[in-house]
């Protein structure tokens, strides 16, 4: 008698018009709406729809190429997704923030505030900036090596977290008898000494509801491991088939391991970027006219098919211990994320797969882990 199987976690990517390049010249979405609000709005709200995990929204530093025709402009994700917070109510929001030319300090608050927008379903993922474009950009610092970048980065996780657990839980009093609204021995310096630069605290903003907001990484690089394993909650990998999913996720579990953690608390999600069509010719054909649309060095997508098939795809990678979840980017938005809503979400759920209300109240909670203790805490 074999054991139920066992519940995927499921995220979706709200970049642009699609991961397509060619997506925002085909999409439903007028152009001039890309760069709005209530465009990033509609979108959670779809993926909320569909009891999602949690919704990502890219950023970076080096201005955008526009290859293959793709839009230059781009929001601020973490202040995008704080305006999408008030509007949502289940799904986690997960802004990428690169650590480098980044003050640790201030991705501190700004993921805490975020956190305290959203009520508890905050994230992020943190990210290096490695290129000559984003040094210039920012003109502060040269480009460095992957090998420094990724350090750091680590260390902007770790120092992240110690400024969340600056502020105990109790330290705001708000006693408008006394004038007390804080009470300071609750408060805490970190101390921290980072590549270049060293952070004091406390912070300025009181400890998130999460107590700590989930860290997300990917793990493309054996610096990136090294970091993700150290400090993230869900590990992003890329894989061609169930095979190389299974493999990353077991030398993503084993580094987890290796920094002193404990393997089940790192969720591994794999990135597939997906077109959906009512049948795999139609399929097949946007496909082409998208590639066509962006011309020389379309990027290639990791599914081009029919929703049942992808939803056996997710079911057979599961069954193999490849992956704890996906992270899809839909081809072009709104449609290939409304088809997976619709029809991709309930096969997964009549398989057992994934749940149909959300259980919990906080991004962590939707991975079942629990808020951490404060390090800075008395007994």
């Amino acid at each position: 008698m074999t054991g139920s199987p066992r519940a995927l976690h499921l995220a979706a990517a709200i970049d642009g018009a699609g991961a397509h390049p060619a997506a925002w010249r085909i999409s439903g979405t007028a152009a001039r709406r890309l760069l709005t609000a209530d465009h990033h709005v509609r979108l959670a709200l779809e993926a909320e729809r569909g009891r999602l995990d949690f919704v990502t929204l890219d950023d970076g530093l080096a201005p955008l190429d526009g290859a293959a025709g793709a839009p230059r402009g781009r929001l601020d994700a973490v202040l995008t997704l704080a305006r999408v917070a008030p509007l949502t109510s289940g799904i986690g929001l997960v802004p990428t923030v690169t650590t480098t030319h980044t003050e640790p300090f201030h991705v501190s608050k700004a993921v805490a505030t975020l956190d305290f927008v959203s009520a508890g379903r905050a994230g992020w993922r943190f990210t290096v900036s490695d290129t000559a474009a984003e040094a210039r950009s920012i003109g502060r610092r040269a480009v460095a090596a992957p090998e420094e970048l990724w350090a750091e980065a680590a260390a902007v996780a770790d120092v992240v977290a110690r400024l969340w657990d600056s502020w105990e839980d109790d330290a705001e009093i708000r006693d408008t008898a006394t004038g007390r609204f804080i009470d300071r021995e609750k408060l805490h310096y970190v101390d921290f000494a980072g590549p270049g630069w060293s952070v004091k605290g406390p912070s300025i903003t009181p400890r998130p509801p999460q107590g700590h907001p989930l860290v997300v990484a990917r793990a493309d690089s054996e610096p990136a491991l090294r970091a993700a394993a150290r400090h993230a909650d869900v590990v992003i990998a890329a894989a061609a088939g169930p095979g190389a999913a299974r493999a990353a996720r077991t030398r993503i579990r084993a580094a987890v391991e290796e920094a002193g953690r404990a393997a089940d608390d790192v969720a591994v999600l794999v990135d597939v970027a997906i077109l959906l069509d009512a049948d795999p010719d139609a399929a097949r054909e946007r496909h082409t006219r998208l590639d066509t649309a962006a011309g020389p060095g379309a990027p290639r997508l990791d599914f081009v098919g029919t929703p049942a098939d992808l939803a056996g795809r997710f079911a057979e990678w599961a069954a193999a211990d490849a992956a704890d979840g996906f992270l899809v980017r839909p081809a072009v938005l709104p449609g290939d994320l409304t088809a997976f809503v619709d029809q991709v979400v309930p096969r997964l759920r009549d398989r057992g797969l994934f749940r149909s209300e959300y259980t919990a109240d906080t991004l962590r909670g939707h991975f079942v882990l629990p808020r951490p203790a404060n390090r800075y805490a008395s007994a």
